[in-house]
């Protein structure tokens, strides 16, 4: 059952991002789908499918757009790993807490496109940080934010936190 909802998160997140919001933008950013589904796969389900889904996110997502394969691939599974070792840390985590954190995470993974990259003279990191980094960081956690709301409203996360550790 559970592979069957990875596999359902995989295929719907993938045209999601590459056909629909390539077409929607916000300070003409794009919030990154699939960084919020491994986070979010691997807050509730443990470090082990965090992992794996980002994975295969970040590999199938890299298929889809101009992003180098490998750093797609291995930045995705590396976050739904470290939010899976949150999740085991975290008793009680609200969705401040959640958009708090998806924001520093994305912040740091948003910073390793600047540092890898040679800037012209006119792009700095500065000009990374305050016109990409930050709009595409706060984008994320504000979407992954609602999703978690919505889905502790609808559903008991700590108990199902619980019972996927197992």
């Amino acid at each position: 059952m559970k592979a069957l909802l990875y596999f359902i998160v995989i295929v719907g997140v993938v045209p999601i991002q590459s056909v629909l919001l390539s077409h929607i933008s916000l300070w003409d950013v794009k919030p990154d789908l699939g960084f919020v589904a491994a986070c979010l796969v691997g807050l509730i389900a443990g470090e082990l499918d965090g992992l794996l889904v980002g994975l295969a996110l970040g590999w199938a997502m890299s298929l889809f757009s101009a992003q180098d394969l490998m750093s797609g691939t291995i930045i995705k599974g590396a976050v739904g790993f470290v939010a899976g070792l949150a999740g085991r840390q975290v008793v009680y985590l609200s969705p401040v807490v959640f958009v708090a954190g998806l924001l520093v995470v994305s912040c740091l993974v948003g910073l390793i496109t600047p540092f890898v990259l040679k800037l012209s003279v006119q792009q700095d990191w500065w000009w990374a940080v305050w016109t990409i980094v930050l709009p595409q960081a706060c984008l994320d956690a504000v979407i992954g934010g609602a999703i978690y709301w919505l889905m502790r409203s609808r559903m008991n996360i700590e108990q199902l936190m619980s019972e996927s550790r197992m």
